[in-house]
């Protein structure tokens, strides 16, 4: 039995699969996030301690598993996200600050204005963005009282979320090569911590965390951190984006996945060889087994799931997600109505930090349906743009998508998916596929079975085939692409 924990943005969720992969016990729960001021996001990272222990607990009991049963730890996250920590007490020093957090854009800015660009393109295959870990960890070092000396006495210890639960799982203070590569601070093609960068961002690198493969023996659950656990391996770690593209079977550009949960992550294998940097793209780490290392284009959507949840909390025209798929197909077209879910900014293609979020097209016959419809809408043009721009690095088109997450049980929102695209959508059976992903590594870590076995495991759960004619598509995205205009920059042309 694999245990696999996937510790998501909004929520959390732990998974035991038998060695037939199939889901044997689960728990999950939704995880509180915080937007202390405009453009900034937050966690509580002791709250996503406790509630892991807690849904491992009730995946276990649910799986009816006894001690000693269990034989091994699969552990995929939200990548980005930072925290810091005190190196004996475990206790956290300061809130986490979320992949999808804006304070850091002017930082970024001036890097930019110095020319800078490059250098990081170079090493890292990222973009001089907020999105990413760096200058995260450089605004906690700078704000946070008391935390740059505590790094330097060697008491405090910083990290992304892998490895704050690497840490209260294991005692290791580790993270794998997918999560490292998201920092601005690991050089991709050499493997490890980049001196020039971690001086550029002043960052200590004895504070970071050890980098290793991604299966493999990684640590054991210490004592007391996870009930009937103790000295259980944990064999497969990586961020969630590569974990479902493992889970997806995707290893051939020709085949693209999405993962649809707070954003949407758009992923191609491109194999062993270095993508080369392409404007509006992101070059990153596929996975690590022993020393194959592959790697991967990707195409980064901030709002999908994020935009529902503001119609839910924000605005309180929904109350629930699944309520989404009857109000957008009750309207017979959008009637001109679009929104552009900037709500942090804009990703992959457009990287524009400064855009707002926007509605087009509004009448006096205009309500809540159309509202919802527009926002469904907007995650898969979003979505379309990022793959045409991964289409155009690879010089090939891409096959299918493969669909997985909370979004692709939309199945209004696939059917539009596959409209807009062109191209079939395939969403994968079974539990969402990063917390599967997790479970095929921890698989790969422990000998189980190999990479191209996992991939194989992938099965059809629902085909979306494209139904409307390319005229209707390209009025559509011609809709789309003038409001995307009218977002851009749209915070910095207020001020």
């Amino acid at each position: 039995m694999i245990l696999a924990i996937d510790q998501g943005t909004t929520s959390s969720s732990c998974v035991v699969f038998d060695q037939g992969m199939r889901a044997i016990g689960r728990a999950s729960a939704e995880l509180p996030q915080s937007f202390p001021k405009p453009g900034w996001v937050e966690h509580d990272a002791g709250e996503i301690w406790r509630l892991t222990r807690e849904l491992a607990q009730r995946a276990l009991d649910a799986a009816g598993l006894s001690a000693g049963e269990l034989l091994a730890i699969g552990l995929t996250n939200q990548r980005e996200t930072v925290c810091a920590w005190d190196r004996d007490t475990a206790r956290p020093l300061c809130n986490a600050i979320v992949w999808q957090d804006r304070r850091t854009a002017p930082h970024c800015e001036r890097l930019r204005s110095e020319g800078l660009q490059s250098l990081v393109r170079e090493r890292t295959g990222l973009l001089l963005d907020p999105y990413f870990s760096a200058t995260k960890l450089a605004w906690m070092l700078h704000h946070v009282a008391g935390l740059r000396e505590r790094v330097q006495r060697g008491t405090a210890l910083l990290g992304t979320i892998d490895s704050w639960l690497m840490f209260n799982l294991t005692g290791e203070h580790i993270t794998d090569v997918t999560n490292a590569s998201r920092t601005l601070l690991f050089d991709i093609e050499r493997r490890c911590w980049d001196q020039q960068l971690l001086d550029l961002f002043q960052i200590p690198a004895e504070a970071l965390p050890e980098v290793r493969a991604s299966a493999g023996l990684l640590g054991r659950v210490r004592e007391g951190a996870l009930h009937r656990c103790a000295g259980t391996p944990v064999t497969g770690l990586a961020g969630d984006q590569q974990a479902a593209l493992l889970a997806q079977g995707c290893l051939h550009p020709s085949i693209a996945k999405a993962t649809y949960g707070t954003g949407v992550f758009v992923l191609v294998n491109v194999g062993t060889e270095r993508p080369r940097p392409v404007d509006g793209l992101i070059g990153t780490v596929a996975l690590q087994v022993g020393g194959a290392l592959t790697y991967a284009y990707e195409a980064s959507v901030f709002a999908a799931g994020a935009a529902v949840q503001w119609l839910r909390d924000g605005l309180e025209v929904i109350q629930s997600a699944s309520e989404t798929e009857a109000l957008a197909a009750s309207l017979p077209s959008n009637e001109g109505v679009y929104f552009v879910p900037a709500l942090t900014g804009l990703g992959s293609p457009h990287w524009d930090p400064h855009a707002r979020g926007t509605i087009v097209g509004l009448t006096r016959g205009s309500g809540r349906r159309h509202l919802v419809r527009a926002t469904l809408e907007a995650i898969a043009y979003q979505t379309a743009d990022a793959l045409e721009a991964i289409q155009d690095a690879c010089g090939q088109q891409v096959e299918e998508l493969r669909a997985d997450g909370g979004g692709s049980d939309n199945r209004w929102l696939m059917q539009f998916q596959a409209d807009i695209l062109g191209v079939p959508v395939r969403v994968a059976g079974g539990p969402e596929a990063t917390a599967r992903g997790a479970a095929l590594l921890a698989g790969v870590g422990a000998g189980l079975w190999g990479v191209e076995h996992a991939a194989s495991t992938w099965r059809e759960q629902a085909r979306y085939q494209p139904r409307i004619d390319p005229s209707a598509r390209s009025h559509l995205l011609e809709g789309w692409r003038d409001a995307l205009s009218r977002a851009a920059g749209g915070a910095a042309s207020s001020r």
